[in-house]
This record gives C-alpha cells, structure tokens and sequence, in this order.
C-alpha cells in the first residue's frame, strides 16, 4: 500500500486502550520502534487514555493525541496514520476497520474480526471497495506447539483429516473473568462462541485447510449468573451467617485481596485495587464512562454460556466436535485430529491448578511464579505431541520453547505485524499470517452456533450472508514436515470477490 506517511517508518494509531492494546503500545515504542511510529490513540474514556499518553511520554514519546471515536477519520488524515491498530469490544470492530479502510488506512485488529454475519458484510464490502490490507492477530497460530501440529497434518503423515475433537478448558480465574466485564453481555462480545472460540475455530481451519459448512451449538449458563446451583449454594450459606446479599461489585476489601462485606477469602471476586494497573484503567477511569470491570459473576444479566458444545461439518468432510467449560480447576486443551494414516495427538496444560500467592490471590501466569506449580506431577505445566500412525507405535514430536504470552505466540505474532515485508507476507511454510478472510472463516462458527442456541437447530454457514465465500483453495502447497517434499507456501488470501448476500440472510 502507499504510505501517507513520508517517513520510513509507518504511522500507527491504536483504538481502544484497555489491558490488550498494551502489547501494541509496548512493541511500537519498544523493539519495533525502528520500523513504527506512535501517531494517535482513539479512545473516549479520558482515564484511559490518560494512562497511555503517559506511559508514551515515560517511553520517549509525548504528546501523542488523542482523538474521539467519531473523529476517526479526522485522526487518519491529520496524523498520517498509515495503520489502524483496533483493540475495542468486538461489536464495534466492523464499524471502525471499515471507516478506517475508506479513509484510508490499513487496519490490524484483534481477534474477533467482528460478532455478525453483518458486521462480516460491513467489513468484506470496504475491503472490496478499498483493496486496503486487513491484518488477523490469530497468535495462537504463532505458539510452537500448534505451529508443530499444523507441520504434521499439512505433512500428510496422518492422511486426510476425518475428524477433530477439540477441547478447552478456562480455569475459575481466567474463564470467571469473562463474566466481570462487558464480555459478559452477547450483544457486545458475541458470547464465547466468538469472542474466544474464535482463536480455537481458526486454529482448526488452518490446521486442515478447509472451511466450515454446518453448525449444531448446544449450551448454557450453568455456574455463573444469579440463578445457578452454584449461586443459590452461596446464597444460603452467606444468609445462614448473617451476611447481606453478594454485592454488585468485588471491588471494597479491607486489603484488596481477601474479599469484601465480611466473605474471608471470596476467591471468585476480583478486587481493582489490587492490581496497580487494573486500577488505573478501570477503577479510576470509570467516572468518566460508568464501565464497571469488577462486576460480581453471579449478579444478574449475564446473557453469555459457560458451558458450551458444538458439531461442525466441513467443506471437504471433516466433522469437528468441540467443547468449552469456562469454570474448570485447570486451564489448557487437548485437540485430536484423526486421519486416514493415523492420529496426532495434542495436550496442553497452561494452568494445572489455581494457586493462590501469600496474600491470598489467584496466581494468574505461572510463568512468574513457576515454583507454585511445584510438585504438581500428576497435571505439569507444558504441551506435548504425539503421533501415530497405523501398526506403528506413538513418536513424540518435540515441540520448540516460546517465548512470551499465548503459548510464545506474541513476540513471532508482532514480527509480522510491523515487520511484514512492504509487497506482502513473508515467506512462510505455515502459512501464519491472517487476513481478513480467515477472520471471517472464524467467527461463521460462532455466529452460526449463537443461531444455533437460539433455534436449536443445525444452522448452515452459507445461509448467513456473509458478503464473500469462504472456501479454502484445495489442494493447499505443504509446508516442510515429515513426509513431504520440498515445499511451497500457498498463495495467502488476499481480497475475494464478495458475493451477493443471499435473499434472507441474517446477522
């Protein structure tokens, strides 16, 4: 694309400054500083906003503006803005990346690409008209040990894919924490069918390079909300000890750990205070916006599942079963791709229990406080592949060490990113890089399993409307594994014509 910008380096601005857009912000004024430049941020909560031109200015880099989401445009063509970085809740995704698109810059935007089958038409269509560049942070991609999964079955060491089965567990601190915040509400995240299962449905059409037909969702709130089993049990136990109900928030302890109104260790309540940047961007913000990030899980209103289940067909016959708990005693997955030659087998522990620190709070990454999971022989943290063919026995493929978050996914994601070579992806055998289309092969799921629950019916992909086809070119070009031969990377998807949307299609 040509740049607005006279400088060698691209412009960046980023949209929507909570916890995620930090990693852009730190990799932008950190170690991709001599490639990207800082130009705006868009955010309307001053707080916020606040936090991050201070942060720039502490990084050697003041008086970044800020501009309103309204003035999203201005922002482009006053600051030169080469690239827009979207990090927003995911129901304004779709407007922002298509008014960026047509004022004229390209767009990066976290997963996922949009929560409807109209926000997927909002987006294919300024792609059609623009020809700009739509970036995917699909970094699970990126982690080594789905990387080492795809270098197997691409391989065809394990034949043609017939079926996957794919499981993810969220643990009582991660999988809670979607239940606080305006995840928690369907109109804004789509649910966990597209907000998170998005990393997990990309994950599989990649992995086999197809696409999905036909969705069956079953699923349900069954531990969080107001009127769960496990909030009813609470219930009765705070009123047999004299305790007032559960308050709207967890925010209110003596120490900002153990809990609030008398409840000693309420491990299910997050408390801002105790964490020096939640506070500073929620708890000290929220005057200016009312967004409340502290919200207790089993108040009322909560129109998102916990517990999920789905049946998906692809383009070529593959059949996906797949699971999602959001209230396990460990955090992890386990995908099994069985073939016509055989089985590859994945098993990923993030988590292996919920450890509490000596202050009495949840310990959230294990990495810095890898002596917590001391001794846990029967759950150890880590990820192993296995494979095996017919009549042979079980080969464990070793699986390279990552460095950083989602699995070492992060820092090889912000490579290509804002390292991307100016005429296009790099050269990749895995074929990491997402465009917009795989953005849409992912959230069809979702979207297709949400009309599921509701009509509880199968729901084909193709009756949604979602303004381009979404088919993988078959066959794809192999990239280097056992098996194979010398390869190369298949054509990645650029800009498909959009199709017309059918009569009757709905978001």
């Amino acid at each position: 694309m040509t740049s607005q910008n006279p400088s060698t380096r691209r412009r960046y601005a980023v949209a929507g400054l909570g916890h995620r857009s930090h990693m852009y912000v730190d990799a932008i004024l950190g170690d991709h500083a001599d490639v990207a430049e800082l130009a705006a941020f868009c955010e309307p909560n001053r707080g916020r906003a606040a936090v991050y031109t201070d942060l720039a200015a502490e990084r050697g880099r003041p008086g970044v503006p800020t501009y309103a989401p309204a003035d999203l445009e201005q922002m482009i063509t006053a600051e030169h803005v080469d690239t827009l970085i979207v990090t927003t809740p995911d129901a304004t995704h779709a407007d922002l990346v298509a008014r960026a698109l047509r004022a004229g810059a390209d767009v990066v935007v976290e997963k996922p690409l949009t929560t409807t089958a109209q926000g997927c038409r909002t987006i294919t269509d300024a792609v059609a008209e623009t020809s700009r560049s739509v970036v995917m942070t699909f970094n699970y991609r990126y982690a080594p040990r789905n990387s080492e999964l795809r270098r197997v079955i691409a391989s065809g060491e394990i034949g043609e894919v017939t079926s996957v089965h794919f499981e993810w567990v969220l643990d009582s601190v991660h999988g809670a924490d979607y239940f606080r915040r305006w995840h928690r509400l369907k109109d804004v995240s789509g649910g966990l069918l597209v907000h998170k299962s998005s990393h997990h449905f990309d994950l599989v059409s990649w992995w086999i390079a197809d696409a999905p037909t036909r969705v069956y969702a079953r699923g349900g709130l069954k531990v969080y909300g107001d009127t769960s089993p496990v909030a009813r049990e609470m219930a009765e136990r705070d009123a047999a000890a004299g305790l007032p109900p559960r308050p709207a928030r967890g925010t209110g302890s003596a120490d900002g750990t153990r809990g609030w109104e008398g409840r000693a260790g309420d491990r299910w309540a997050l408390d801002l205070r105790a964490d020096e940047r939640l506070k500073a961007l929620y708890l000290d913000a929220e005057h200016h916006d009312g967004y409340v990030r502290d919200q207790d899980v089993f108040s009322a209103g909560i129109t998102i599942e916990d517990n999920l289940a789905l049946l998906v067909d692809y383009e070529r016959g593959a059949t996906l079963t797949y699971s999602l708990n959001a209230h396990g005693p460990w955090e992890g997955y386990r995908v099994s791709v069985n073939g016509t030659k055989g089985r590859a087998e994945l098993e990923v522990v993030e988590r292996g229990s919920v450890e509490l620190d000596e202050r009495g709070r949840s310990i959230l990454d294990p990495s810095a406080n890898p002596g917590a999971w001391e001794g846990d022989d029967v759950r150890p943290f880590g990820d192993r592949l296995v494979v095996q063919k017919h009549w042979g026995r079980a080969r464990e493929v070793p699986i390279p060490a990552g460095i950083g978050g989602h699995g070492g996914g992060d820092a090889i994601l912000l490579q290509d990113v804002f390292r991307a070579p100016v005429e296009g992806a790099r050269h990749d055998p895995l074929g990491r890089a997402a465009g917009y289309l795989d953005g849409v092969r992912a959230v069809a799921v979702g979207i297709s399993g949400n009309a599921s629950l509701a009509s509880g019916q199968p729901v084909d992909v193709a009756d949604l409307g979602l303004g381009v086809s979404i088919s993988v070119p078959w066959p794809p070009e192999r990239p280097a594994g056992a098996g194979s031969a010398e390869p190369v990377v298949a054509p990645h998807d650029a800009h498909p014509t959009p199709t017309s949307d059918p009569a009757g299609a709905t978001a």
